[in-house]
């Protein structure tokens, strides 16, 4: 029998959202954006690929970190990119956990945070949130066997926001580094990055896959100070961005027009769907991000799962422990989300 290390024997993996391959369906399960992405971006693109491929790409994905420093107001060497978020995810435990030591999240958040301690053969320490999804006291609490923290803002399944003044207060307490994952970010009212510029232990990541609308592309970025940045470098695979993730992603943070624009769209349309959750009396969680977490106290969430899922209509259930089960709906078009409310609507 071949001789897995016996953390990759007793692991679960990540288990990803579903992704029909056969069959038109409304796909409202992944947080995927419902538009296309910017136009300079298919051009970008094309233009990398018609350039040649036969050549490695740039090992630090030069050209975007120095366009993205000036929209983030930091320096390059403030950046290392990544092939997806999880990517960056990937090398900052890697980097800060070791076998034994332990990494806090919170519960619920992202999967893929226990997957990465257990495959370093590390501790995942989860602490629930306050009913009201703020930070527990337990979660302030510091530990000399503690190595590193995610936190997720604003939080998936719920949508919600952590203050800008208890994400400092949390930094302040910690002796480790502190990861803030703001892959959706960009649908909240405020982000964590002058926390970067104030203490050497917070980092900030970020993901393409949600506002830029290029989940197929693969490209994230880390924010830190740039002695740690060099040195969380070493960790990355050689070549972890290609050639053309690089010049699409390049192009769309330069068009910071699209963007606003794309966000503003999905904000109206979240807020759409959150009215009409609430018209169908469903107790939805108020959401800084592209989806919302959603219960009806009369009907089970997998009953209508599997219905919306039978009328062709995807969206994610989800079922914890220690918090209950609920489903994520990812904000589409005003169109999708109209179609998935009247399926609701004959279904409550």
């Amino acid at each position: 029998m071949i001789g897995f290390r016996p953390e990759i024997q007793a692991l679960g993996g990540y288990t990803p959202g579903e992704q029909p391959q056969a069959g038109k369906f409304i796909k409202l399960n992944t947080n995927e954006s419902p538009y296309p992405p910017s136009p300079r971006v298919i051009r970008a693109v094309q233009q990398a690929a018609e350039s040649g491929l036969s050549r490695y790409p740039d090992p630090m994905g030069n050209a975007f970190r120095y366009r993205a420093a000036e929209v983030l107001g930091v320096e390059p060497d403030w950046i290392l990119c990544g092939n997806g978020s999880d990517d960056i995810l990937t090398i900052v435990t890697r980097a800060f956990v070791g076998n034994g030591q332990l990494l806090r999240l919170p519960y619920p958040s992202y999967v893929l945070y226990k997957t990465l301690a257990q495959i370093q053969g590390a501790w995942s320490e989860e602490i629930s949130w306050n009913e009201d999804w703020t930070l527990s006291a337990a979660f302030y609490a510091d530990s000399p066997q503690l190595r590193l923290v995610f936190l997720p803002n604003p939080n998936s399944p719920s949508g919600t926001l952590v203050s800008h003044q208890a994400i400092g207060d949390l930094a302040s307490r910690l002796t480790c580094p502190l990861l803030v994952d703001e892959a959706y970010a960009d649908f909240a009212t405020s982000n964590c990055l002058d926390l970067v510029r104030q203490n050497e232990r917070i980092f900030v990541s970020r993901t393409f896959s949600k506002s830029y609308a290029l989940a197929g592309l693969r490209f994230g970025f880390l924010v830190g100070q740039p002695h740690a940045i060099a040195k969380l470098a070493k960790v990355k695979d050689s070549y972890n961005c290609d050639a053309l993730s690089i010049a699409g992603a390049t192009a769309a943070i330069d068009d910071q027009a699209w963007l606003r624009d794309n966000v503003a769209k999905i904000i109206a349309t979240r807020q759409r769907l959150m009215a009409g959750l609430d018209a169908l009396g469903f107790a939805s969680v108020p959401s800084h991000a592209n989806f919302i977490w959603t219960r009806h106290p009369k009907r089970p969430s997998a009953a209508l799962y599997d219905q919306l899922k039978q009328n062709r209509v995807l969206v994610r259930y989800m079922n914890y422990s220690k918090w209950g089960d609920g489903l994520r709906i990812s904000v589409g078009t005003d169109e999708q989300i109209d179609a998935c409310l009247a399926l609701l609507q004959s279904m409550v």
